[in-house]
């Protein structure tokens, strides 16, 4: 019987889920609340998680892969 070698697991495996509630997303994206969900509805940004019956929040690591893609400008 030959044995599959065990793939050892990486740190980010192991990591939870980091959520932002609205707040932390508007600061961290400078967007405003109402263009966010503008841009969820056009599918243009992450969409939210539900937490609870009246509570979303953002999975960090999404919105950071988001805002990775963005074109960047100087001025």
């Amino acid at each position: 019987m030959t044995q599959t070698p065990i793939e050892p697991t990486r740190p980010s495996d192991l990591q939870p889920s980091v959520f932002l509630r609205m707040p932390a997303v508007v600061h961290m994206t400078g967007l405003g609340r109402s263009t966010i969900y503008r841009l969820v509805a056009e599918e243009n940004f992450p969409p939210p998680v539900r937490l609870a019956k009246r509570a979303v929040a953002w999975r960090r690591v999404d919105v950071e892969t988001w805002s990775a893609g963005r074109p960047t400008t100087s001025h």
